[in-house]
């Protein structure tokens, strides 16, 4: 029989086991060329022969297969572990910060606890208060729930305040972002372990009135003026009556009188009545005419001038009577 012994027949033999090493070598370099960037190498290093060779144990290769097979060798990884090892011991030795490790509690919640919320008005103070009781029957022994206020980042205008007693889920309710009163009569919490039920109160500190803001600066220093205040009346007239006009000043005309139309001419101020226009001349039945004889009145009576309704020595003035169409 010229086959190994072990083979089977129409194969190429058993492997020996240097056969066995290349071929794990070379699946081991395909492998490494798949899954290994050798830019990020630091030993990696391709000199100006065009061959490779490793820095750290200062071997050449000839491709990249074979200097990845060497990185997975004994030797390598021996030179790795000299080298880390080095490196910790010359390392100076830094103090390592003190962490506080935080155990994280896993348990089953059972949900969330009852409660009440009242809302309270002190009438002496003027403030405002709530009363939140939280009811806690299967809370664990020998625990407490505890609160803790959180201001909302997106609306300031809000806060949360927050229960939490295991094993019951967390509540928060949403109050007003006022400033809490946190005075010792006023504010106070108590777990009552007997009735299972944690009270809190707060009270709400009163906001100032906008009234007693200071003024801004920007209207203090302002150069607008201010409108004049408006005059007083003059002492002694009766209530009711409306003051007298303002004198008018010497410099300025008298107003103009009112125009009439068909109303006798109004008398000039301080002077004397205007004459009568003289009688039309030439011939006709108007040339004999004098004012007065018409009409049934004497010559001697003129028309009178002024305005409507003006008494002259006890005689009534009447609007004069206009002449009749003669010539016609």
């Amino acid at each position: 029989m010229d086959r190994e012994w072990g083979s089977k027949p129409g194969s190429g033999g058993a492997a020996s086991a240097q056969n066995e090493a290349i071929d794990r070598r070379e699946r081991l370099r395909r492998l490494a060329l798949e899954t290994i960037d050798l830019a990020k190498d630091p030993y990696f290093m391709r000199n100006h022969l065009g061959s490779y060779e490793c820095k750290l144990c200062l071997t050449l290769h000839n491709n990249e297969g074979n200097y990845l097979a060497h990185t997975q060798g004994k030797r390598h990884q021996t030179n790795l572990a000299k080298r880390a090892a080095r490196e910790a011991k010359d390392a100076p030795a830094l103090p390592q910060p003190n962490k506080r490790k935080v155990n994280i509690r896993k348990t089953v919640k059972i949900g969330r606890p009852g409660y009440r919320v009242t809302k309270q008005f002190d009438p002496e103070t003027k403030q405002r208060s709530l009363l939140f009781q939280i009811e806690y029957p299967e809370i664990e022994d020998n625990t407490k729930p505890r609160h803790r206020f959180i201001i909302e980042a997106n609306d300031k205008r809000f806060q949360y305040l927050l229960f939490s007693a295991e094993p019951y889920e967390i509540i928060a309710f949403k109050v007003p972002s006022t400033e809490i009163d946190k005075s010792t009569p006023k504010f106070f919490s108590h777990w009552d372990p007997d009735s299972k039920m944690f009270t809190l109160q707060l009270y709400f500190k009163l906001k100032p009135p906008e009234a007693n803001k200071p003024q801004s600066v920007a209207a203090a220093n302002s150069t607008v003026p201010s409108q004049p205040p408006p005059p007083l009346p003059p002492q002694g007239l009766p209530a009711g009556s409306r003051p007298p006009p303002p004198p008018m000043p010497a410099s300025l005309p008298p107003p103009p009188p009112p125009a009439m139309a068909n109303g006798p001419r109004p008398m000039p101020p301080g002077g004397a009545p205007p004459a009568p226009p003289p009688p039309p001349g030439g011939s006709g039945a108007m040339v004999n005419f004098t004012p007065g004889t018409q009409a049934g009145r004497p010559s001697s009576m003129l028309p009178p001038h002024g305005f409507l309704g003006q008494q002259m020595q006890g005689q009534t003035i009447r609007p004069p009577l206009l002449p009749p169409n003669m010539g016609q």
